[in-house]
């Protein structure tokens, strides 16, 4: 394993610092406009601005990138997501906090796409899985260390801007002097809703409707923390439980649904995230191991629909197809990710910190329900014709290059590609 990841330890170190500004700009923001007097509707925009702006960076930072060269790209980038973070700290407003926020997710997008481009172009079908795997746990460590560093200090002050500034920053230097040399162009991906569909409806509906009740979660869950009285270092590991949840249950729901019509994977799915939601409507969650518990059940249940999804919308896809079939559901639930935390807001702001659950439980009963009639309309897929599970991170911060990273069918279809584009000599 040291061979293989000796040669990518500067991405791999600079993908960490990334994360980790990421894992606390997008905790500490939700918490400071809580104390600012935010409204819960403007606190749920912020996840609707990143998503844009994440979405919007998939779709064009390739064609950036086409343009300066990834280290020049990878610059602008950090530079970016560096201005959102102190234009934050300077104009403490809700509106310019959503067009900051979008501003964040477009480069943090573009960044996350560069970085995966370079390991994708280090990897093989012999080392891949290794480095797709490492890749995950830094990120997936750097953020929760980057959330649970929120509890080492008062959130009213500009310490936190600083920090996550630096980091972005410091995310600079190991791609700004690494030797590895850049890779070929990045993925660019379009959406081919009416493709989608006849390959999946289960998979366009349930992703979209993922979307709506991840991108709540992930943006209001620290809100709705706070709202029922937990303290700041609680709200931390309420928020980082339920994503290592998310991040152990992937494997074994992953095995099941390769044995199994991956439709009733979902349908159980659903049934866990639903109780999950209803404790939260109807307990008290204001004990923070109440809360914790809960948020692991609900972790382990929303983080792992995406997965188990595009497998099965891969599964009725046509040979060569995975690319854009992954890369369609990806889209989709970044749209789904822009209606969920404003849905999850006005609730908020109408029913107060049950008014999240109350978005997300009608996300997973409308999964559920969908699911449960497409039984009834389309057989399953002979299993000499399912595709292979992939993990994927249980947060927002999957790319296209993610895709190909993760997926050795989709790398070895772009490398078909590339060499079919070369001009004969």
């Amino acid at each position: 394993m040291r061979q293989f990841l000796l040669p990518i330890a500067s991405l791999l170190l600079g993908s960490a610092f990334l994360f980790f500004a990421g894992g606390v700009t997008g905790m500490h923001l939700p918490l400071r406009g809580t104390f600012e007097g935010f409204s819960s509707l403007s606190l749920g925009l912020l996840g609707t601005g990143w998503a844009i702006g994440y979405v919007t960076g998939c779709l064009s930072v390739p064609k950036i990138v086409q343009r300066a060269g990834h280290i020049r790209a990878f610059g602008v980038m950090a530079s970016l997501a560096c201005l959102s973070v102190l234009a934050s700290s300077l104009l403490v407003d809700p509106i310019a906090w959503v067009a900051f926020r979008s501003l964040a997710g477009f480069a943090f997008a573009g960044a996350a796409m560069i970085v995966e481009s370079w390991l994708t172009e280090r990897s093989n079908p012999g080392n891949r899985g290794v480095i797709f795997g490492t890749y995950t746990m830094v990120n997936l460590a750097a953020t929760t260390a980057g959330q649970v560093v929120l509890s080492m200090g008062p959130i009213d002050g500009f310490e936190f801007f600083v920090i996550a500034s630096m980091f972005y920053v410091v995310a600079l230097i190991p791609t700004a002097v690494t030797r590895t040399p850049a890779p070929a162009p990045l993925a660019q991906v379009k959406l081919d809703l009416k493709r989608l569909w006849r390959n999946s409806p289960v998979a366009v509906v349930a992703v979209t409707l993922t979307g709506v009740s991840n991108g709540s979660f992930g943006t209001l869950a620290a809100v709705y923390g706070g709202q029922v009285g937990l303290p700041i270092a609680s709200i931390t590991l309420f928020v980082s439980a339920s994503i290592l949840a998310g991040a152990f249950a992937q494997v074994p729901i992953g095995m099941i649904s390769d044995r199994t019509d991956r439709r009733f994977v979902v349908i159980a799915i659903a049934m866990v995230a639903l109780a999950a939601d209803c404790i939260f409507l109807f307990a008290d969650t204001s004990s923070a191991n109440i809360a914790i518990a809960s948020a692991v059940i609900f972790g382990a249940a929303i983080y792992t629909f995406y997965p188990v999804l595009v497998a099965h919308a891969n599964d009725h896809a046509d040979a060569g197809d995975a690319m854009q079939t992954s890369g369609g559901l990806l889209l989709m639930l970044g749209v789904g990710s822009m209606i969920g935390p404003f849905l999850g807001g006005v609730l908020m702001s109408v029913f107060g910190s049950i008014g999240l659950f109350m978005s997300t439980f009608a996300a997973h009963a409308l999964i559920l329900a969908f699911t449960l009639w497409r039984l009834t309309q389309r057989s399953a897929v002979a299993e000499s014709e399912k595709s292979v599970f992939v993990p994927s991170a249980p947060t927002r911060t999957a790319t296209p290059q993610t895709i190909i990273l993760a997926d050795e069918e989709v790398a070895k279809e772009m490398e078909v590609d590339e060499m079919s584009e070369q001009p004969s000599s």
